[in-house]
């Protein structure tokens, strides 16, 4: 018996902790290398003889220069405003277009939703030349605006894609019997379908939150002054003089504009999967 037992054990190490163990080592590294390097002196950061794993020396010089000599906090607002609210739009656009092309059946409803999941085919980086026109003819260069009108250009059709497949897990006799029993079709919606669609729409906003917060293509065209920018775009353009690199305060940049979305990903990771990979009523 406790040969079986001590077997077992070896091998829930082998299979599952072992490989766990690996995987959150490969996850975590990237962090820790942003954290001692932004800690590291720069005499540290180029000695090529000395452990790069390790810091001799501490200082937060490099912090300091990032939080007073530069507009990082202002970036850091200005990149929570158009996350917010570019977000938002797309979820309130992705939920209403999912919910009428799964649940409404009118001509053309499936050609709709095969070219709604086309067009969120179509690379970014050829939808900003025409973007950048219109966004000049709306005289919102250089405003954070513009990239809150832009974003929903590539958030809503995920999002009406996802939350299409996700409403029709849902039985249509749960609104049936709503209906039935006198409530419009607004209120059987309201108040019985969008609380079963919570961890899809929540699937839709992490991933919209995070593709805003993270986007670097539309915000380096759109904005040009530095009160304007948003961290990725501010923490490159600013931390990199012609051939000089400010690998410090660039680390450090890095590790604290990725926090919010750590954060996100770390309160809501179940609804997150199960709005990917599962339905929203399971018997």
């Amino acid at each position: 018996m406790e040969a079986r037992v001590g077997e077992t054990f070896y091998k829930r190490v082998w299979i599952f902790y072992l490989p766990l163990l690996l995987f959150l080592v490969l996850l975590l590294f990237p962090f820790y290398w942003m954290l001692i390097a932004s800690i590291k002196p720069d005499r540290e950061l180029y000695d090529l003889t000395a452990n790069p794993f390790i810091v001799r020396k501490v200082t937060f010089a490099h912090w300091w220069y990032l939080l007073s000599e530069t507009l990082f906090p202002r970036w850091m607002v200005n990149t929570l405003i158009v996350a917010v609210a570019s977000t938002a739009l797309s979820l309130f656009c992705g939920v209403l277009a999912g919910y009428s092309l799964s649940r409404l059946k009118f001509p053309g409803s499936a050609t709709i939703g095969v070219s709604i999941f086309i067009t969120y085919l179509v690379p970014p980086s050829l939808l900003f030349i025409p973007l950048a026109d219109v966004i000049k003819n709306l005289h919102l260069l250089d405003s954070p605006l513009a990239l809150i009108l832009s974003y929903p250009t590539i958030l809503v059709p995920f999002s009406t894609w996802l939350l299409m497949g996700y409403f029709k897990t849902i039985p249509r006799e749960l609104e049936e019997c709503a209906r039935i029993d006198g409530a419009t079709r607004f209120q059987a919606f309201y108040r019985i379908i969008l609380p079963l669609a919570t961890p899809g729409i929540l699937s839709a906003g992490i991933f919209s939150f995070t593709l805003s917060w993270n986007e670097y293509l539309f915000a380096l065209v759109f904005l040009s002054s530095p009160d304007n920018k948003t961290v990725p775009v501010g923490v490159v353009s600013e931390l990199i003089k012609g051939d000089v690199f400010f690998w410090g305060s660039l680390m450090a940049g890095a590790l604290l504009g990725s926090i919010p979305v750590a954060v996100i990903y770390s309160f809501f990771v179940e609804y997150y999967v199960s709005g990917l990979t599962g339905g929203a009523v399971k018997g």
